[in-house]
């Protein structure tokens, strides 16, 4: 099976079980208060890898106009049912063709590391395609060198592939952003698991 099929096969199987394991109190999510303290009211945020919404498109709904992406049908389905307020699309991030600087800030948590580490630095580039001037990108993103990885997650097949941290914060600097901050944190949903999360910001030099 394409690896792309196992993550959007995965994700539509556990929809509502996975939403259990997400927590608005999390970590993870708390950093998404960086975003808040930088941008202004109403601003346009991308959720790039929304599913079903909760907790991330429904803590940023409540301070900007939000639009979530994800390629799982049910995942969007829960997403529309659970933050009205957003927009939500089903699209494969990867392939976005929405407007040239049509975004205030892009936000991608756990959808990075489930595609093909080969395709990242293209996925970054339309972020800062996307992106206004100064534009400001919050990424979760790998913290260790994964070429392909497929076992049970959750009761499910899933797919991961991701870069090293130093590996990633370059090709963030070489994709045209400057990194505000950078840092390892613990998966909530995976006891054992950590990832890197970055703050970056469109270079306009």
């Amino acid at each position: 099976m394409d690896d792309k099929l196992i993550v959007r096969d995965g994700y539509n199987a556990i929809a509502a079980k996975y939403l259990t394991n997400r927590s608005e109190e999390s970590e993870d999510v708390q950093l998404l208060q960086e975003l808040v303290d930088r941008l202004p009211k109403g601003a346009k945020v991308l959720d790039a890898g929304c599913g079903a919404g909760v907790p991330v498109a429904k803590y940023l709904n409540q301070f900007f106009d939000v639009t979530g992406v994800d390629f799982a049908e049910k995942q969007i389905h829960l997403a529309r049912q659970l933050v009205p307020g957003a927009h939500f699309l089903c699209q494969d991030i990867i392939q976005l063709t929405l407007a040239e600087s049509s975004f205030d800030a892009v936000c991608s948590y756990y959808a990075i590391i489930h595609i093909p580490r080969q395709e990242h630095k293209t996925l970054l580039l339309n972020f800062h395609r996307m992106l206004k001037p100064s534009g400001l990108m919050l990424l979760c993103m790998g913290a260790d060198d994964l070429e392909k990885d497929i076992h049970d997650y959750h009761g499910t097949r899933m797919y991961w592939s991701h870069y090293d941290a130093e590996t990633n914060l370059n090709m963030v600097k070489e994709c045209g952003f400057d990194i505000l901050w950078s840092r390892v944190v613990a998966d909530s949903t995976s006891p054992g698991a950590s990832h890197l999360f970055v703050l970056a910001q469109k270079d306009c030099a």
